[in-house]
């Protein structure tokens, strides 16, 4: 365990703290089960084809991409997920993007254990910040129906702060919001490529919540620590610290 003394504990959302990917999903299913009723085409591939459009999106999000409206995406997503089954309907796209919104909404719930980890970091007096790509008009509703924005000392969206993990400037941003310097503040992310090598360039202590039981890339720098389980997050800060304890 790498020696640090941590004030600021800084949280990715999706994947991190509620299961955004099993949300996602079912949200998908029954868009595609819909128009599978109405259009009788293949609902399982319907879904697929739009999750797979979707992650591809999501994951080369850039800076440049920050200013375009959320409900825009989600129908060009649609669309695209669409035409991969032969079809061109543009009202058809942009009524599946309204109700996958609606769906997924059903489905937002933290992590069992959530909760209890954020309020007990407070009560240890670290100061706790969520550090989202996801937008402010989507991610804003999220986070209240979540139920987890009064845990937070600062909430960075990427389209209100301009900048997109994994840019090390947008980390060393949040950290000085925080009123803390890298070296004395940590990342807990579920993405290596966007949570943790972003962190390690900006010299932030990294946990790596591995919950698809994935492997590091090669020759990747690899994180101060990995975890499966959100769980484990409090045990782990508390051993940076104990380091530092008996290193003083």
């Amino acid at each position: 365990m790498t020696p640090r003394s941590i004030e600021v504990v800084l949280f990715d959302l999706d994947d991190t703290l509620h299961d955004d990917t099993a949300s996602f999903r079912k949200a998908a299913r029954r868009v595609a089960a819909d128009v599978s009723a109405e259009r009788g085409l293949d609902a399982e591939a319907l879904a697929e084809a739009y999750v797979e459009e979707a992650f591809a999106f999501w994951g080369e999000l850039t800076a440049a991409q920050l200013n375009t409206r959320v409900a825009n995406i989600r129908r060009q997503l649609w669309a695209k997920g669409l035409a991969r089954l032969g079809i061109a309907d543009d009202k058809l796209a942009e009524r599946c993007a309204r109700a996958f919104n609606a769906y997924r909404r059903e489905y937002l719930t933290v992590f069992p254990g959530v909760l209890e980890l954020l309020r007990s970091l407070r009560d240890d007096g670290k100061r706790i910040g969520l550090l989202t790509n996801g937008f402010a008009e989507t991610h804003n509703e999220k986070i209240t129906l979540l139920k987890i924005r009064e845990l937070f000392d600062a909430i960075f969206i990427a389209d209100e702060i301009g900048m997109v993990k994994p840019d090390p400037q947008l980390f060393a941003h949040a950290c000085t919001v925080l009123g803390a310097t890298p070296r004395a503040s940590a990342m807990v992310g579920d993405r290596y490529e966007r949570d943790i090598l972003g962190a390690i360039e900006a010299g932030l202590f990294t946990i790596w919540v591995n919950v698809r039981g994935e492997e590091l890339p090669a020759g990747a720098t690899p994180p101060n620590a990995v975890c499966d389980s959100i769980l484990e997050v409090r045990q782990i800060l508390e051993g940076a610290s104990t380091a530092v304890a008996q290193g003083s």
